[in-house]
């Protein structure tokens, strides 16, 4: 299949003050529009060309490195822009808080844990909400790595490279982290996975 870069599902100043235009300018328009394009050149005329997006992460994983990078950061920040939306974080669907209350004991253990996983992430990488084993948890990936190369269906993200925060937040990941949990999480497309998954 041909990488495209998806729209945004919301306006680049939807997210303010908590995530900016600007960022979203660098972000989306620069950073993910290169996984793009370098992933579609690397599949061009290669053994991935014609598989799903997720076939190409999974079949390139510890094997194609340009490949696995370049679509797996595809799949990963178009999964990052569809887990926040505006005025999000608050009061989740009841299904998810209680799945949530049971594999860790409250909103405010799994928002503890959740932060924690982000900023012990070192470097550059993502932290994850999963559902593995039929029990949700933290997952925590370097660089492009994501839950489908683990065996984990992922529910929400946040992405910790430094790009995504430094606009914003300059060198404070914890605090834009914390910000993603409060302001900015879309609990129903995390539900939604929840449900599908």
């Amino acid at each position: 299949m041909t990488m495209t870069l998806p729209a945004l599902p919301y306006a680049t100043d939807a997210l303010l003050p908590h995530m900016s235009p600007e960022t979203f300018e660098y972000h989306h328009g620069k950073h993910h529009q290169a996984y793009v394009d370098n992933g579609n050149k690397l599949i061009a005329g290669s053994e991935f060309e014609g598989k799903s997006l997720e076939e190409t992460i999974t079949s390139s994983f510890g094997k194609n490195p340009g490949v696995f990078n370049n679509s797996a950061q595809v799949y990963n920040h178009t999964f990052f822009w569809n887990s926040m939306k505006p005025s999000g974080g608050g009061a989740m669907p009841g299904s998810l808080e209680s799945k949530i209350n049971e594999s860790f004991g409250s909103m405010d253990e799994f928002r503890t844990a959740f932060v924690q996983g982000g900023m012990t992430q070192f470097g550059s990488g993502w932290v994850w909400l999963v559902l593995k084993d039929g029990k949700l948890e933290i997952m925590k990936t370097p660089n492009a790595e994501n839950p489908l190369v683990h065996g984990a269906t992922p529910i929400v993200t946040c992405d910790v490279w430094e790009h995504a925060y430094y606009i914003d937040y300059r060198n404070a990941r914890p605090k834009f982290l914390e910000t993603f949990v409060d302001n900015l999480v879309n609990w129903e497309f995390a539900e939604a996975n929840l449900s599908a998954a």
